[in-house]
């Protein structure tokens, strides 16, 4: 169940950081670059791959899972405007950008944990 919230997830992260890209690249605008780039790596990418390991690892799909996906995404969702805000100079946005990234990272150490705790685990294909 878990893996399915991160893959979803990500492909909703993705969705949005594609057309941000298009966006960008109709207007010839791409002062925004680092906040698509952070959705696309992030949101995409982090979070499919985590879907990834936390479907092919069935143990390490308890509580742990779940504090990071929320964890995650919220840090993700505070970040990604904080790092616009930053940048288009708006008070506000260095530390958005600064809790965000913060909450990220703690959501990352979660998927550590957990990686360090199961990868040993076997793994089991669908």
């Amino acid at each position: 169940m878990i893996a399915s919230w991160f893959l979803r997830s990500a492909i909703i992260f993705g969705i949005i950081g594609m057309i941000m890209g298009i966006v960008m690249g109709i207007s010839h605008d791409h002062t925004l670059s680092p906040v698509h780039a952070h959705i696309n790596l992030i949101g995409w990418v982090g979070l499919f791959l985590a879907g990834l390991f936390y479907g092919s690892h069935p143990a390490a799909t308890g509580r742990l899972a779940t504090a990071h996906f929320y964890v995650a995404v919220i840090g993700l969702i505070i970040m990604a405007p904080g790092i616009g805000g930053s940048i288009l100079s708006l008070p506000w946005g260095a530390p958005l950008a600064g809790i965000g990234s913060i909450i990220t990272l703690i959501g990352f150490i979660l998927f550590a944990i957990g990686v360090f705790r199961h990868s040993g685990a076997r793994i089991t294909t669908a």
